[in-house]
């Protein structure tokens, strides 16, 4: 058995973190959309995935115990990290103290095709679970620059509790009244959000839709200007359909 990790200043306070995000593409030919797919497979595999992982747990001050990373055929990867908070000062001695041994980090990626609308989505979804003092929406900016985000979805829980020094619980250890304040502005004005909070239960929640569509970044093996008129407002007509319809979460029309 491996050695276990000493748990010194234990905070029971939980905090979640699932950042969903999809990048939509069009690609005319079923020859395209596969080599689409297989171009954003190779793109977003289980190693470089690792790699931004890892960049994030060293952005929240802790540290990587373990990673498993996985990828599949045909397409996607999954990728686990089991991290643990910064250590503490040492108590006398060698000892070496930290929060918990028990955080995690994961990703996983479904690349997918429609072949009727001739689109193209990846979705990739993260999740950030950590006790005590880290907060993982510091992390926010990094994650969504780290991947061509069309639509973002976000949801940040805090659960459980700690106590002061005078025994009184805390059900929250740090303010926040929205995702976005932990967002920049030069990445919030790219995109309409909108907020969904329950502030009694300690629950957040914002989703993010982009404002402007560059034809010629949603295009797969092809130039705009080969394209006529009339398509590229057929191709742009279907992809902000595509994305309203991921952004609300339902099917509109």
């Amino acid at each position: 058995m491996e050695q276990k990790l000493k748990l010194y200043g234990f905070n029971n306070l939980t905090k979640s973190l699932s950042f969903n995000i999809y990048d939509v593409c069009y690609a005319k030919t079923p020859r395209e959309q596969k080599d689409y797919i297989a171009y954003i497979d190779e793109q977003y595999n289980s190693e470089r995935l690792t790699n931004i992982l890892t960049n994030l747990t060293d952005m929240i001050g802790a540290r990587v115990l373990n990673v498993s990373r996985q990828d599949y055929d045909p397409q996607g990867a999954s990728v686990t990290i089991l991290i643990a908070e910064g250590s503490m000062v040492p108590i006398g001695g060698e000892t070496q103290l930290a929060h918990l041994d028990k955080s995690h980090v994961t990703v996983h990626t479904y690349p997918e095709y429609h072949p009727e609308t001739c689109l193209a989505t990846f979705r990739v979804d993260i999740d950030v679970a950590t006790c005590g003092e880290i907060t993982p929406l510091s992390t926010l900016d990094y994650l969504i620059n780290s991947f061509d985000s069309d639509i973002i979805t976000m949801d940040y829980r805090v659960r459980g509790f700690t106590r002061d020094v005078g025994g009184k619980k805390l059900f929250m250890d740090h303010p926040i009244t929205s995702i976005q304040d932990y967002i920049s502005d030069e990445i919030l004005k790219k995109y309409d959000a909108v907020d969904i909070n329950v502030y009694n239960s300690n629950i957040f929640h914002t989703k993010m839709l982009i404002k402007d569509i560059d034809l010629q970044n949603y295009l797969f093996n092809a130039d705009v200007y080969e394209l006529a008129p009339k398509l590229r407002l057929e191709i742009m007509q279907r992809l902000r359909r595509e994305m309203i319809e991921i952004f609300n979460g339902e099917n509109i029309y």
